[in-house]
């Protein structure tokens, strides 16, 4: 079975196509299991985001999406939410979805702000126009930062799937510290958080060329007994299904034979 549970809408204002696009190329590729995992709305980096206001409208077009498609594809319900303490809206956490993505896109700019918590000096560290903040960093201190706040959106106890799990080598920025001691904490508490973590095709698009997360993470998972799932991250319908196979037989070279999805939060293992 094929499952892809990480895609967006034209509401997120930096994905193009309709919500119709991206299901039919999902047919096309032979996917069974569907879901639209929108960027939730946030009072934070609001222009790349869907309005509080749209959630509705979101979650209405999805539905109806589901049973338009009902017959050819199974069709779920998500939001990506940033982890922002302090910023997340209780209607997104309450809303009626069948998961919740959890992820981390933005990091402190100083060493004065060393707390996610202080979101007023945050920067988009996967964002091309931020990239200068990487100038006269500690390269390792921020590949730190980036997991010590993935083991916080963990522990929260808010989310069903970490997306993106090394989303900080985007941009081939790689620390000289051996990233598995690196990420060691994080991954022990998304076992402990019962989540999975996503693999996606996403990264090869990026100036990385590499799937997230990398072979050495996963092999962590891996021997933790830590689920996975797949997510193309697609921003346009182009994107669906992006490498599928090349993500599939990624998993299998270390040992997964079945991929999970949710209903109503509550996960489903499958073979894939």
């Amino acid at each position: 079975m094929r499952v892809d549970l990480h895609n967006h809408t034209s509401l997120c204002n930096h994905a193009e196509g309709s919500i119709d696009e991206y299901i039919e190329k999902a047919i096309e590729k032979k996917i069974d299991i569907f879901g639209f995992s929108d960027h939730a709305p946030m009072k934070f980096d609001q222009k790349y985001r869907m309005s509080l206001e749209e959630a509705d409208l979101y979650e209405k077009n999805i539905l109806e999406a589901k049973e338009k498609y009902k017959n050819s594809i199974e069709i779920l319900l998500g939001y990506e939410v940033d982890f922002i303490p302090g910023l997340i809206e209780n209607r997104i956490l309450c809303a009626e979805v069948d998961y919740l993505i959890g992820a981390v896109h933005f990091l402190p700019k100083s060493k004065e702000h060393k707390d996610i918590l202080i979101h007023q000096d945050l920067w988009g560290f996967d964002n091309p126009e931020f990239i200068g903040e990487y100038k006269n960093k500690d390269i390792d201190k921020i590949w730190q930062d980036y997991f010590d706040a993935i083991e916080q959106m963990a522990k929260s106890g808010l989310f069903q799937i970490a997306a993106h799990l090394d989303l900080i080598k985007v941009f081939n920025f790689k620390p000289k510290k051996d990233i598995r001691l690196i990420a060691k904490n994080a991954i022990k508490a998304i076992k402990k958080s019962d989540m999975v973590i996503e693999i996606s095709p996403a990264g090869i698009r990026k100036p990385v060329e590499e799937i997230y997360p990398s072979k050495e993470l996963l092999e962590i998972a891996y021997e933790l007994d830590i689920p996975i799932t797949f997510g193309s991250d697609a921003h346009s319908p182009d994107h669906v299904g992006y490498k599928r196979e090349t993500i599939e037989n990624f998993a299998k070279s270390i040992g997964y034979t079945k991929c999970a999805y949710y209903r109503k939060k509550e996960r489903i293992l499958v073979d894939f």
